[in-house]
C-alpha cells in the first residue's frame, strides 16, 4: 500500500512553540517612531495647515505631553511614508523642535487611503469651502473607483445609494450639501477665494458654478467694476441666461447694477422661550413692553458706565 506521508502538513517551529496570544500581538497594529524626513505629504492634499492659534496650541500640548494620536501612513514606492493623517501634527512636531513622530503604518491602496484621509480631517473646524469641495470631490472619486453603482436600475434605488450620499455618511450633512460643496470645484480660482473670504455666499456660489469658464472670467472683472458681489437672484439670473445663451457683458452688467433689496433685519423670539420669565396672564404685548423697558435700562447702565 502506498504512503500517505506526502499528505502530510507539518507546522513550523513557530508555530508549534507560539502561543496564541504572540500570534494576536502579530496582527496588532504597531506605533513606530518614524523620523520626520521620512514623512511625505499626501498628493493634493486638500487641507491647509495653518500658523494660526489652533496650531500654537498643538505646537504647546506636544511640548508638554508629546503627540498623543499616532498619525497614519503608507508605505511611498520611491521611499519614505505617506502620511494619511497627521499633516498638523507633523508640522507641529517641526516647530517644537522634534525630530520624530509616532506613526502606525498601514498598507493601504489610493482610494482607501484617500477616504481615509478625508474623513479624518473633514471633522476639524475652520475648514474653508474650496477645502471642503476639493476634498468631497476627491473622496467622491475614490468612492466610485472602488465600485460603488451609480446606474442602477430604478430611480428611487439610485437617489437612495448615490455614492455622494456615501461620501455624506458619517458627516453631519445630507448628500445634497456634499454635491454643493463639490460643484465649488467648477468655480475659477479667484471666485472660490472670494467663497472663502465671505464676499460670496454659499448659495450664490453654486449657481455661479453653472457659468462658463470664460464668463466667470467676464463677472470677476464686472464685480470688480461695480463693486459687488452678486445677490442668490442675480446669481439664479446669471445661470439662466448662461444657459440660454444670452450671457455677455451688456446683460451680466445690467443684472449685476440692479439696485439689491435690503436685506430683512427682523428679529423673532420664540413664546416659549420667553414666557418662562413672564405670568401665565401676561399677553405678548405686555410682554413686549416689559422686554423694552428692560432694554432701555440696560442702555442707560451702559452709557453712565463709559461716561466714568
Amino acid at each position: 500500500m502506498k504512503s500517505s506521508a506526502k499528505n502530510i502538513s507539518l507546522n513550523s517551529y513557530d508555530d508549534i512553540f507560539s502561543t496564541e496570544e504572540t500570534r494576536e500581538d502579530a496582527k496588532r497594529e504597531k506605533v513606530t517612531d518614524m523620523p520626520l524626513s521620512e514623512l511625505h505629504p499626501f498628493p493634493d492634499h486638500p487641507f491647509q495647515v495653518r500658523n494660526d492659534d489652533s496650531m500654537k496650541e498643538t505646537v504647546d500640548s506636544i511640548k508638554e505631553y508629546g503627540v498623543l494620536v499616532p498619525a497614519i501612513v503608507r508605505p511611498r514606492a520611491d521611499g519614505g511614508y505617506e502620511l494619511i493623517s497627521g499633516h498638523r501634527r507633523k508640522h507641529a512636531c517641526e516647530l517644537a523642535g522634534l525630530s520624530t513622530m509616532p506613526v502606525i503604518v498601514r498598507d493601504l491602496d489610493d482610494d482607501a487611503a484617500t477616504i481615509i484621509m478625508v474623513d479624518s480631517n473633514i471633522q476639524r473646524e475652520n475648514i474653508l469651502p474650496s477645502e471642503r469641495a476639493k476634498a468631497y470631490k476627491m473622496k467622491l472619486d475614490a468612492i466610485k473607483h472602488q465600485g460603488q453603482r451609480t446606474d442602477l436600475t430604478s430611480p428611487q434605488i439610485a437617489a437612495k445609494f448615490r455614492s455622494d450620499d456615501k461620501v455624506a455618511e458619517g458627516t453631519n450633512i445630507s448628500g445634497d450639501t456634499v454635491r454643493r460643496y463639490i460643484r465649488l470645484n467648477e468655480l475659477t480660482p479667484q471666485l472660490q477665494q472670494m467663497v472663502d473670504d465671505k464676499r460670496i455666499a454659499m448659495t450664490p456660489a453654486v449657481e455661479l458654478s453653472y457659468l462658463k469658464p470664460e464668463e466667470q472670467t467676464l463677472l470677476l472683472d464686472t464685480i470688480e467694476s461695480e463693486q459687488a458681489t452678486p445677490s442668490l437672484s442675480q446669481a439664479q439670473r446669471l445661470k439662466k441666461f448662461s444657459q440660454e445663451g444670452h450671457l455677455n457683458e451688456d446683460s451680466m452688467l445690467a443684472i449685476m447694477s440692479e439696485e439689491k433689496k435690503p436685506e430683512k433685519n427682523d428679529l423673532t423670539i420664540k413664546a416659549d422661550k420667553l414666557q418662562k420669565y413672564f405670568p401665565k396672564s401676561y399677553t405678548p404685548q405686555q410682554m413686549e413692553q416689559v422686554i423694552i423697558r428692560l432694554l432701555d435700562g440696560w442702555q442707560k447702565k451702559r452709557q453712565r458706565e463709559q461716561e466714568r
